[in-house]
This record gives C-alpha cells, structure tokens and sequence, in this order.
C-alpha cells in the first residue's frame, strides 16, 4: 500500500489504506521479527489524537504525522542497485504491531511509528517514494525472499538465523522488557524469576527464544517453568495482563517504557537483551547478496550526521536506544559487526 511523499522537509503522511487483520498466533514462526502483533492507538490508548506521557514526550498517534524528513544524498541514491530503485519506490515491510515501533492509528488503518519514520529518512535519502506494506509476522520472510519486498523495518532483530537468508543494516538498539500490574513485586533477571508464572509473549519473536530457553534452564534445575500464552492481538495480551489472566507480558523495551507512561496501571519489572545470552541490534532487513543493506547503511549514518536520525527517536521517547553509527551485517561477519 504506497502512499505519496511530500517534497518539502516535513509534512510528508503516510496513507495507508488496508487495515492488519488479527491473526491468532498458535505456532511458531522462526524467522519472525521481534515483537507482537496487532497494536493500534485507539485500542491501546484511547482514541485521541495525542498522548502526552509521564516521560515528557507527546506521541502523535494521528493518521497525520508531519514526520521529520531528510534531503536526497545524489551519490547515495546512485548507489541503489537497479533492480530495486528502476521504479523509483522503496518497498518497505511492517507488521504495525507494536506502539510507538510499528502501530495503526487512531483511524485502525494508517500505519505510523518510529520504524516508519526512520524508513522515511532513509528511502528520503535515496530519493525514492516510500511504499509502506503491511504485512503479518509469518510473511515478512517469505515475502522478502520473493521479491515483493525490499526491506523490512519492523523491530526485526539480528540473529544467527536470519543472517543465512537476510543482509542488515542497523538501526537501533535491541531490548525486551518484562511488565507487570502496577501491585506486582517481581523484579526479572533471569530464569530463576520466571519459574511458574504465565508469560504472554509472541509466538515466533525473539523474546519467545529467550522465555523458551529460560524454561529449559528451570527445567535442568528441577523448577517449574513459565507458561508461556499467546494472543491474537496487542490489545487482548495487555487486556489480559491488567485483568490478572497474565502475570507478566515481555514485549520490545520502546512498547513497555510506553505503556509504563501512558498508562496508570503497568509497569516495568525487568529489561534483556533481545540477543540474550549474547547481543544484537535492532537493523533493516534485505535480501541476502541483493546490495541494498549496504545503501541503506549508508543512508542511516547520513541520518545520523545530519541530525534526522536524532530527531525522529526524539519524537517518540527513544533516544536511550540511539546508536552512534549503523553497520551492515551478512553472514560473513555476524558476531564481529555488532
């Protein structure tokens, strides 16, 4: 679903014009991005056109966004492989399904978030007009491979698996949190804090990974492990943490310092990262060997000269997640370029 760009530096919007529909989410998807389907703003925060937040930030959850934008780099846009750039569109992926990541708006059709803004300074970059497709959680991959997209910014984390299939370029950094009713006393650290407590999660995710792996470590140790639930929707997994169906819910970091701000009722007991044991970084996904990761790189870290980069985590109360320079990660180097 494209939507037309605006030329001058701001007041470009994003017209989406399909909605995500919920999708219930039983099995596992392996090479899914990293947080949970089905968010929007109406549902999740009221139907208001803004929110402003116990951390001082105001978040537009408006169909309009007057996103912050960036001007074409000549060179860099030269740098675009033909195949992709020949029609002058970057199609770029989302699932909109975590707020303020990936998210619909108050209209329950428009596609907005920082993932989607930080998509805008890039494709800006390269002169091309962003084409915004959302997607599910088990087609990006799928999809990506065929062709039909060419990158994907949707809080889709680097790991050991998708470097076989995918080329990124890093764009922020990567942390899941664990939240909980305002009255709970859990303070989550590892797996021993876990041990019998029901967990909602999404199902493929990476934070799915870490809960699976804290559970076989119980396991090993003669504890009860955590059980694991699955929703169909942003908005039936938070429903069912704050009515009590849930004891914890791990969803991308970005989503529970939001609702932690935005909300009376929730807060943050414990922070991994989303590579645990090890680390990884929050990155745009390419074909692997197509050329594009490289060119996206390039025109993060012209974001991140000119300020754009900054502004844009600004607006959505993530600059503690800011990186200080993107890199391209393959096959080749994973382990070395994080």
């Amino acid at each position: 679903m494209a939507f037309f760009t605006d030329p001058s530096r701001r007041g470009g919007r994003l017209r989406s014009l399909v909605a995500l529909p919920a999708v219930v989410l039983l099995g596992t998807a392996a090479l899914s991005a990293c947080s949970d389907p089905g968010a929007s703003a109406s549902s999740a925060s009221g139907d208001t056109s803004t929110t402003a937040a116990r951390n001082g930030v105001v978040y537009n959850t408006s169909p309009d966004q007057q996103r912050v934008r960036a001007e074409k780099d000549t060179a860099l846009a030269a740098k675009v492989p033909e195949l992709i750039g020949k029609d002058g569109k970057l199609t770029v992926a989302t699932t909109a399904g975590s707020i303020p990541l990936s998210f619909h708006a108050t209209d329950d059709k428009t596609a907005i978030g920082s993932e989607l803004d930080i998509a805008q300074l890039v494709a800006d970059k390269l002169g091309l007009e962003l084409d915004i497709q959302v997607t599910s959680w088990e087609n990006w991959p799928l999809k990506t491979q065929s062709g039909d997209f060419e990158a994907v910014f949707s809080n889709v984390g680097v790991n050991k698996d998708r470097v076989k299939l995918f080329d990124f370029a890093t764009y922020r950094a990567a942390f899941m949190g664990f939240e909980a009713k305002k009255s709970a006393t859990y303070d989550i650290k590892g797996a021993d804090d876990i041990s019998g407590l029901r967990i909602s999660v999404g199902s493929g995710t990476n934070q799915e990974k870490i809960l699976l792996a804290w559970n076989t470590e119980l396991e090993g140790k003669g504890k009860a492990p955590a059980v694991l639930q699955y929703y169909s929707s942003d908005a039936d997994t938070i429903l069912a943490l704050s009515s009590g169906r849930t004891d914890l819910n791990i969803a991308p970091y970005p989503s529970t310092v939001y609702r932690e701000n935005t909300r009376d009722d929730l807060k943050i007991v414990g922070k991994v990262n989303a590579g645990w044991p090890s680390e990884t970084l929050v990155a745009a996904t390419t074909l692997k060997g197509n050329g594009l990761a490289p060119v996206l790189t390039e025109a993060l870290n012209s974001a991140i000269k000119d300020g754009s980069y900054a502004e844009v985590l600004e607006r959505w109360g993530l600059s503690e997640e800011a990186l200080p320079e993107s890199k391209t990660v393959n096959e080749a180097n994973f382990g070395a370029a994080k």
